[in-house]
Parts: structure tokens; sequence; C-alpha cells
């Protein structure tokens, strides 16, 4: 599909879809434009009352990249692999090219609400070589009165971008896939936010991220029938491995696996991302989160956002009631969408599923934004991305009695991923011991930096830690970004009775996890036979500091069956 010029009345144009310059468009707009086709013809825009679209789009190509790199002699600095705040700082002190002003000066005068800014590298949402969350989106209110600072703000964002191609994280994972640097070049998307303002808040009633193959099933569910991951607000907290809410798209109603109703209320999404379109914050051009805030569910319940998405507690009988129609706690379990089916959700989130199947040819992850409850007309789907999935092809047979034996250095039954990975030397791991949640930001730029050294010495490892790696929050796990990890071959996490949480099913961190072939494993302390933590600390360290250990161990042989989930580790018999 031919993608128009770029048209500067932007709303008014009858181009949702546009392009500024010649170049390509990246990862993330050809997904755009390959399933755009596929919901005008397949679903008409509709989905029984649900309006489905792309939100209104215009792709900045990367000859405006190759043009700001070297009009700029931006190369010459980021060669010589400088931090990332100098990075940050140099591409905000250049100038973009004087080509694009007029058309992005259009942009500013003619759109006052909120944009997203976002990376469309050449490279990304490749099938086997994914980068999703390696580089930069920044989102803007956009509702300064005066054209001139809104398009200062839209251009800032958009050097962000550029500069995060060669943050370290971005460069390591680069160098970790033998990707030369100048096979990547970045276009970028400035999007429309699907969204309400609620007085200093804008952010949707739902996001989601869906996948068509679940390597969790949860409960009776098959891996075939997806997964769905739901949020209050913005699709961040999701993306960054936040608390939400997963289900089954085959069994929207069965319930989750919390212990107690008391459980539920602590492990729930109860807070929510949203651009902030108040006062303005301190100035931070290189922040990707400047202009974002944070609300509270009492924040939610004052917008009035939380009518589909809630159920309230009742102490009296310990249940939870679908609704906000009474006091008492709520709690972000989508009741009334998934129980009470009060709009057709589940309905829509297979028949996308199954548009993108068709449209990409593979399993897909798609990314959407919905306004619920809006006095304007029906309820509005926006559908922010598509990229392909890997699943499991190769058969890796593993029965149960596999996960047992004195070579067992580690086993799970809830793994992702499918395959063997063969002569690891390598283990990084979190000392049990010693590890506490508050140290998590710290433990996360030490394993950067051993990430880094394996990597420069081509040696593949090995990593255990606790709670979710790649999550946002440190109380939640290890808050590392993928470029940080991505020497790894084999990742596992832990829990302990301070750090039990659900593994993420709806991050950036776990889609570049299937997608690179990397093997996952998920192991619960008390669960036999677990992690055989006294063989480990039993060897010799390469390298100890207060929290890691990074020992040499003979070749392991790792093997994971993605059709069962099963998955073991087992050392040979080398010295």
């Amino acid at each position: 599909m031919a993608v128009p010029s770029f048209d500067r009345r932007f709303f008014r144009s009858e181009a949702v879809f546009s392009r500024i310059g010649d170049g390509g468009l990246g990862g993330k707009a050809q997904g755009l434009i390959r399933i755009r086709e596929a919901l005008d013809t397949r679903l008409g825009g509709r989905v029984d009352g649900l309006e489905v679209a792309i939100p209104r789009v215009v792709v900045l190509a990367t000859d405006a990249f190759d043009a700001f790199m070297e009009q700029n002699a931006l190369y010459d600095l980021v060669g010589g692999d400088p931090p990332d705040d100098r990075v940050a700082h140099a591409f905000q002190k250049a100038s973009l090219p004087t080509e694009v002003l007029g058309d992005l000066r259009a942009v500013a005068a003619e759109v006052h609400s909120p944009l997203a800014v976002r990376s469309s590298s050449l490279l990304e949402d490749a099938l086997a070589r994914p980068f999703a969350g390696v580089y930069e989106t920044k989102m803007i209110p956009n509702n300064q009165p005066d054209a001139d600072t809104r398009f200062h703000r839209l251009s800032e964002a958009l050097k962000l971008v550029y500069a995060s191609t060669f943050f370290r994280s971005a460069r390591t994972y680069r160098r970790a896939g033998r990707i030369g640097e100048g096979d990547e070049k970045m276009a970028v998307l400035i999007q429309e936010i699907v969204g309400a303002r609620h007085g200093d808040r804008f952010y949707p009633d739902l996001s989601a991220v869906c996948r068509s193959y679940s390597y969790y099933p949860i409960g009776s569910a098959r891996p075939e029938d997806g997964v769905v991951s739901l949020a209050l607000g913005l699709g961040k907290t999701i993306v960054d491995g936040g608390l939400c809410w997963s289900y089954a798209p085959s069994r929207p109603k069965a319930p989750r696996p919390f212990a107690s109703t008391r459980q539920m209320l602590q492990e729930t999404q109860s807070t929510f991302w949203a651009v902030n379109m108040g006062r303005p914050p301190a100035y931070d051009p290189i922040a990707e989160t400047e202009y974002l805030l944070e609300g509270t569910l009492e924040d939610a319940e004052y917008d009035g956002t939380l009518r589909y998405v809630a159920s309230t507690y009742d102490a009296a009988s310990d249940r939870l009631r679908p609704g906000v129609g009474s006091d008492g706690p709520r709690v972000l379990d989508f009741a009334p969408l998934l129980q009470l089916r009060e709009l057709p959700l589940n309905e829509l989130m297979r028949a996308l599923l199954d548009v993108g199947e068709t449209a990409l040819g593979t399993e897909v992850e798609i990314e959407l934004a919905a306004t619920l409850a809006s006095q304007e007309g029906p309820a509005r789907v926006g559908f922010v991305q598509v990229r392909p999935m890997m699943a499991p092809r190769e058969v890796v047979d593993l029965p149960s009695g596999a996960l047992a034996g004195p070579d067992v250095v580690f086993a799970s039954e809830r793994t992702m991923g499918n395959g063997v990975e063969e002569g690891i030397r390598d283990v990084v791991y979190v000392k049990p011991g010693s590890f506490e949640a508050k140290h998590t930001r710290t433990i996360a730029g030490e394993v950067e930096r051993l990430n880094r050294r394996l990597i420069d010495a081509g040696r593949a490892y090995v990593l255990i830690g606790f709670g979710r790696w790649g999550s946002s929050d440190p109380w939640l796990g290890i808050p590392v970004l993928w470029g940080q990890v991505a020497g790894a071959r084999v990742i596992v996490e832990a829990t302990l009775p301070a750090m039990d949480v659900e593994p993420s099913q709806g991050s950036h961190f776990f889609h570049n996890l299937s997608n690179t072939g990397a093997l996952y494993f998920s192991v619960r302390h008390g669960v036999e036979p677990g992690i055989d933590w006294d063989w480990l600390d039993g060897l010799d360290p390469e390298e100890e500091t207060e929290w890691l250990r990074h020992v040499r161990t003979p070749p392991l042989d790792v093997r994971v069956d993605g059709r069962t989930g099963r998955g073991v580790a087992r050392r040979g018999s080398g010295d």
C-alpha cells in the first residue's frame, strides 16, 4: 500500500497515514501499513459497535535521520561510545534538517492534543531480531497555547528518539546480535494518542497487549489460545512489566490464580500512567517520562474511568462484585468487560488477533488503546502496533521425568521459548542470601557490566535472578533494559518469600526474549527440583560482588519444550 506524502492539515486530511521524506519507514510503520488494509477489508472498522482504527500518524522517514546525523557531524561523536547523557545532550543541541522543518511546524500548528513520538527503525519488529522497547518513545501533551512552544517540544522528542539509536543498551544489543552500526537507521512515528482528558490527566480507559501464542497458558487454556494483558491508562504499565490483568481469550471468565481476594487487592494494578496536561514539569528533554505522571485508583475514580474496568471488594462476604456501584476498595479485574460483557471487548481481541495473524502470516503481538465511556460517540479502539512473534516449531521432547536427577542445575514446568542450548559454561546469578528488593537498581548496573564483558569475550551465559527481569518497577524485579542482558542465552526468574511475583506476559522485554530464541525459566521457591544453589555456591567465582556471582561451570545442556512448558539445565562432566 502506497503511503501518501504528508498533508499539513493533519486531522482534516483524508490521509490517516502519511509520510515526510522519501527514505525507509521502519518496522513499526510497515507493520501498521500491513494491518491497515486488513482492518478495513475484514472488519470494516467496527466490531459489534466498537470502532477500531489506526490512530492518525505521520512517519518521518530515514532520509531525515541520515541528514540529521551528517549535517551535525554526530557520527564522530557516537563513534567513541560516549555515555547516554552525553549523546542525548549533543543530539538536543543539534539542528533538524531544514527540509523537514516546514512539515513539522505544520504538525505543531495544526495539532493541540497529545502526541506519541515513537521509534520505527529499519530493524525494529523483525521476527528473529526484535527491538521492542530498545529505543525511546516520548509522549508530549502538545497543549501549549503557542505553536512555537509546541514545535520545540516536538523537536526535542524527535531528537531523543534519534539519540536512543546510540544509547548504550541499544548498541550492546546490536553487538550481541552481530549487527553492524551502519545497518540501523531511524524513522520516527508521530502519532495521535488515544485517550481523553480528565483535568490534568490524559489517558485511555484501557490499554492492551494481545498475543496469539502464550508461553504461560492460564488455567486450562492452551498455548495457541493466546493471552491478553489489560491495564488502565497508558500501555507503559504493560510493556514495562508492571502489574496488569492477564487472561486467555478463549476463557475470559476464568479466575486468576490468587490465593485469596485479599491477595488480589495487593497484587493487581493500583497506579496508572497518564500524560501530564497540567503545570509544566521540570524541564528535562532527555527524560522519556518528562511529560508523564502516575495516578492512583482514587484519581481514576474521580475521573470516572473505573466503570468498565473495576470490581468492588465486599468485606462482609470477602468477595468481589463487578462494577463500582457500591462502596469499598476497587480492584482492576476488568470484570464488567470480561464477565458481564458490557462491551464486546474479548470478541474484538479475538478478531484482531485473527486479522493480525492473517496479515503477517505468523503469530503476532498487538498493542491497543481504547476510550470506552465517551459521550461523543461509540467506544473507540486505537490499533497502536503489530509485530510478529516466534512460536515453537522444533520438537524438543521432555517428559516430566526428565526434570529430575543428580545432574540437574535447575528445572521448571513454566518456561518460555523452545530449543536447546549446549555448551554454555558461564553462569551469572544474584546471590539469594544477600538479595533485597531495595538494591535492584544497583544489581541491574552490575549485571550490565558483566553482560558487556561476556559479549566482548564472545561467551554466551546463563543469568539467574529474582522477580521480573526487565520490570520498570524495582520492587517487582531487577529493572534492566533488554540490551543490558542481551548476551544471555538462558534467563531464569526465581522467586523468594520476599520477592514472590507472577512472571510478566505483556512486556517488551519478554517479546525480545521469545523472538531472539533465548530460553526462559520461571522457578518458584519451595518447588522441586528448583535451583541447585549449593552446587553453584561451591564453584570458585570468576568474579563476586556483594550481590552477584559469576562462575565458570562444566558445559551445560539446557533444553526447553515449548509445547509442554517444561525445561531443564543439566551439568556435564567437564572440568
